[in-house]
């Protein structure tokens, strides 16, 4: 015979199970993730919590866990926002907000995220936009399709596939050897380039997901996520651009000026928080390079010593 406190533990489980099941059907997620804010907000209003209920509560969540898994809820999110670009066009799409998107269409709110993401991301170190001959390619890094066997690696003998490589894919190459690569980075120095390269090859990061470096091959610093670089100018930038937006797209108006105000302002917003980041990483650059001895330094002290 089953002792009363035994069922009433399955069935207060089996109340939290399917009031799980119905809320998850209600919130109609793109990825129905075991902790997302809505599930946990709903479940405290029909009245089950880990204090007050903790059976039903235990319930909920084993349904829970087993939707996200056979929905690929939490994978799905990682696999939507595993990138910085892919975080980005989320941030974007949140500072011109839902009523903005359904005016203006997607061409107009396109036009807006590239104002914003343009200069953002020409900032972040994938690629250099003024190396237009050598198709984009950054600094101290070598080309994807240089030439097998080639002493330098910064010309590419398939310019084509290079491009959609760099700007589809987001590769960036592999670190030159230094003599290159200083040619591309004059103040490069052998300590800087040495622990740049451990850093790049040998250091696994967060889950391989993830690393950082206070100095890159320019001397600044430098967070990888999946191996495509994140600067505080692209950081910068990225919030600048998303804050000018979002008061542009929220100041009312009919659509002409909406999309007036949010595309000026965000490519301003965007432009001038890249300004502000390259500020910040002179000053660390600075502050990195070893401090010679002015030549008037250096005569005193050669004086001081005859």
């Amino acid at each position: 015979m089953i002792p009363q406190q035994v069922k009433n533990l399955g069935s207060a489980l089996k109340q939290g199970f399917l009031a799980s099941e119905e809320i998850s059907t209600g919130l109609k997620e793109v990825y129905p993730t075991t902790l997302a804010p809505r599930f946990k907000s709903k479940l405290k209003q029909e009245g089950i919590s880990l204090r007050e209920t903790p059976a039903q509560f235990l319930g909920a969540f084993s349904a829970r866990v087993l939707t996200d898994l056979t929905n690929d809820g939490t994978r799905g999110v990682y696999w939507r926002y595993n990138h910085p670009l892919a975080i980005a066009e989320k941030a974007i799409e949140k500072a011109i907000g839902e009523k903005a998107y359904e005016e203006l269409g997607p061409l107009k709110t396109g036009l807006i995220g590239l104002g914003i993401a343009a200069p953002a991301v020409a900032a972040a170190g994938a690629y250099d936009i003024t190396n237009i001959g050598q198709q984009f390619r950054p600094k101290g890094f070598t080309q994807q399709y240089a030439e097998e066997g080639s002493e330098d690696r910064r010309e590419s003998s398939q310019p084509v596939p290079e491009l959609f490589e760099r700007f589809f894919l987001g590769r960036t190459g592999r670190p030159l050897k230094y003599e290159t690569a200083k040619e591309d980075i004059p103040d490069l120095t052998p300590e800087r380039y040495g622990n740049y390269l451990r850093n790049y090859y040998q250091d696994r990061g967060f889950l391989g997901l993830i690393k950082a470096t206070p100095e890159n091959l320019e001397g600044v610093p430098e967070v990888r996520v999946l191996n495509y670089p994140v600067t505080i100018p692209m950081v910068a930038g990225l919030a600048g651009g998303v804050a000018a937006t979002a008061l542009a797209t929220r100041a009312g108006g009919d659509k002409a000026k909406t999309f007036k105000r949010a595309g000026i302002g965000g490519a301003l917003g965007s432009i001038g928080g890249v300004i502000v980041g390259n500020v910040i990483n002179n000053e660390i650059a600075k502050a990195n390079r070893p401090q010679l001895p002015t030549i008037g330094e250096y005569q005193s002290m050669n004086t001081d010593r005859i």
